[in-house]
């Protein structure tokens, strides 16, 4: 596992990652990067009619790239650290499944969730550990 961490816009990425970020199991989008997700990639009207019961804790792969980490119930709730890494466990198990070796993703939960990136980045780090992932975390 390799952590790499670049100043860099995440959508500008080299094609090979793909991207992950969090939403809330409401599905609303509506503000910071899971609205900029939106807007690019119309995650909502990818989800499919069984997707919507989806739980806290779990990851939703959508448009064949993107990994959607449902880290909580509304979209006005907060994540806890164990709701991203229930989900960053499946979204490793996810990747391990369909051979993907190179994650993107902003600095996850971390935004308007209000996590800290120091606890967020252990995390990763644990979860990640015994794989091949290479995950790059842009920052602006």
């Amino acid at each position: 596992m390799i952590i790499k961490e670049e100043k860099k816009d995440l959508f500008s990425v080299d094609s090979k990652y793909y991207l992950a970020h969090c939403i809330s199991a409401d599905y609303k989008m509506g503000a910071g990067i899971a609205l900029e997700f939106e807007k690019r990639f119309h995650i909502k009207s990818s989800i499919k009619k069984d997707d919507l019961k989806i739980e806290v804790g779990t990851t939703l792969f959508t448009n064949n790239k993107i990994f959607n980490l449902i880290t909580k119930e509304k979209y006005y709730n907060k994540p806890t650290y164990t709701t991203l890494r229930n989900a960053l466990d499946g979204l490793k198990s996810i990747c391990i499944t369909r051979d993907i070796k190179y994650l993107a993703m902003p600095r996850i939960g971390c935004g308007l969730d209000k996590l800290y990136w120091n606890t967020v980045k252990i995390i990763l780090e644990q979860v990640f550990y015994n794989t091949d992932i290479e995950i790059l975390v842009c920052y602006l």
